[in-house]
């Protein structure tokens, strides 16, 4: 890796466009391609996956859940799903969500950001509801080694709201909780050029949140095309910030499969429909 995660992204999306691949092998996807639910039909489908859409994603975001089913085998097939698609030159962002405290995060962090671990990525999703503080680990381990974060801020799923827009007390200044986590990502960013390495997980599909996207990192969002998100929502959504988004499709492109123009040729009409987005 040369260069700091936030330059790596932006030099990633201006040369192969806006639009990420979820490489998540549900078992009823494998069953649709027409293979066994288990570790061979896994390795199939997911490097199948990777050699139709990896040469043309800037991102793919392998759900690590999805692997670690099938035991250490499925964590064999994941290992190989990262280092193939990073070689067809895609950043990969991990999807674990992890959160926790003290050394278990920094065990987390040591796993999925050291490039010494079998399964290191670009990037990795972490989750703030522990307390923004207890990513500490993750920051200065993704410092160290020039990688990312995506952390859980404004997310689409119908649960979301009841913690991420539930408003703090105190010394916090009766900001939701969102709000919150945007405010310590502006402070981990700042001053950072092209663009800080510590990005945002906000919907696709979620309503206006009043939200200031101006952070000066990444954003990921899911939910783009089967899903229901649109670039118009994108543009609805993040405004000016639109120019550091990567949106993010699952099953609308891997259920092409195992038809490999298929599968590329929506990664291409992903990024045309998204080269509308503002890049200034």
């Amino acid at each position: 890796m040369t260069g700091t995660f936030g330059s790596r992204f932006v030099s990633a999306l201006a040369e192969r466009g806006q639009f990420c691949v979820g490489i998540d092998p549900h078992g009823s996807l494998l069953r649709e391609w027409g293979l066994d639910d288990d570790v061979s039909g896994l390795e199939r489908f997911a490097l199948s996956v990777v050699d139709a859409v990896a040469p043309y994603c800037s991102v793919v975001k392998p759900q690590s859940a999805f692997y670690e089913r099938h035991g250490s085998r499925g964590v064999a097939v994941l290992e190989r799903v990262i280092a193939e698609a990073r070689a067809a030159g895609a950043l990969v962002l991990l999807d674990v969500k992890r959160g926790d405290i003290g050394s278990t995060s920094q065990a987390y962090a040591d796993a999925y950001l050291d490039p010494a671990s079998p399964v290191a990525a670009d990037a990795i999703t972490v989750s703030p509801y522990l307390g923004f503080g207890s990513l500490m680990p993750f920051v200065e381990t993704a410092r160290k080694h020039d990688a990312g974060l995506f952390v859980l801020a404004a997310t689409s799923n119908k649960e979301g709201p009841e913690v991420q827009e539930a408003v703090t007390r105190g010394d916090l200044g009766g900001r939701t909780v969102a709000a919150t986590v945007l405010d310590h990502l502006r402070d981990l960013n700042r001053d950072a050029d092209p663009l800080g390495s510590f990005g945002a997980v906000v919907g696709a599909t979620i309503d206006g949140t009043g939200l200031d996207l101006a952070f000066n990192g990444p954003i990921l969002a899911p939910g783009y095309g089967e899903q229901g998100g649109t670039t118009s929502d994108i543009l609805r959504i993040f405004g000016a910030a639109a120019r550091h988004v990567v949106a993010s499709s699952s099953r609308g492109v891997l259920r092409l499969g195992p038809d490999p123009a298929a599968m590329r040729d929506a990664v291409l009409r992903g990024n045309e429909e998204l080269k509308g987005l503002p890049r200034a």
